[in-house]
């Protein structure tokens, strides 16, 4: 019997998570679990496949508390460190499996071997290094995942375009600040949206909260989940009964079912 599909909020902090490194604003002090956020990424599961989107500099600490044993792939949206600097810890991973699966745009690919040369380096690999499989995305051609077929989405983060995805009734986004009609299109009747709001003051490369809730409204999933969260948007507690009866602040560890 196949197991329904499933996404687990391995981390939903912006790129300094909360708390941030010696800050003193209340929502860095705060007490509720909620509030405290890994970098922002996410494991997508069914039967016996775990894919993960994006590995930030929290990636380890995300495999160890999630207790994943087996990585079937990495989903990267941008190349930006909260979203790729975690990539030397897929090493237990490869170890076990062989060279793990990356699928990316080609410039985020150009960027990780400049960054990762010593993982990338296919005439001289560093010993002990991760093996990758190199997989190409293209926002306008489909790609399977097994028998998941997967649908690239793109958005614009500010100077770069960023990659989201569809898989079935699940779209995953984050760093959006402005999408393209066409691309919208591929996100509308989504059953479990995924999508950032930063914070509730306006950013110039991510939706704040008013712009999040528009983008709900316009695409109209059954139900929406906003991560990449900025301890600027508040109390997780506060946040949430503030939010329509469909839209949920999601927090790490928190498992939804599609």
């Amino acid at each position: 019997m196949q197991k329904a599909l499933q996404i687990t909020f391995l981390g939903t902090g912006t790129s300094q998570g909360i708390p941030v490194i010696g800050s003193d604003h209340p929502v860095c002090l705060s007490a509720d679990p909620r509030d405290k956020r890994l970098r922002v990424s996410a494991l997508i599961s069914w039967d016996d496949k775990n894919y993960v989107v994006d590995c930030g500099p929290d990636f380890r600490e995300q495999m160890l508390r999630s207790g994943v044993k087996r990585l079937d792939g990495v989903l990267f949206t941008h190349e930006h460190a909260d979203h790729t600097a975690g990539i030397d810890d897929i090493r237990p991973f490869f170890f076990r499996q062989g060279d793990i699966p990356i699928y990316a745009h080609e410039r985020v690919v150009r960027e990780l071997k400049i960054r990762f040369a010593y993982i990338f380096d296919s005439e001289d690999r560093y010993p002990g290094a991760p093996g990758v499989d190199i997989n190409l995305v293209n926002k306008d051609i489909p790609f399977f995942l097994g028998d998941k077929r997967v649908v690239p989405i793109e958005a614009s983060h500010n100077r770069i375009d960023v990659l989201g995805y569809r898989i079935n009734g699940l779209t995953y986004l984050t760093d959006v600040k402005r999408m393209a009609e066409e691309e919208e299109k591929k996100v509308r009747g989504s059953k479990v949206l995924v999508v950032n709001a930063l914070r509730k003051e306006a950013h110039h490369s991510h939706f704040n909260l008013e712009e999040a809730l528009a983008f709900v409204e316009r695409v109209a999933p059954e139900r929406a989940y906003f991560t990449h969260i900025s301890h600027h948007l508040g109390f997780h507690q506060d946040v949430q009964a503030q939010l329509p009866k469909n839209v949920f602040l999601a927090h790490d560890n928190l498992t939804v079912t599609v």
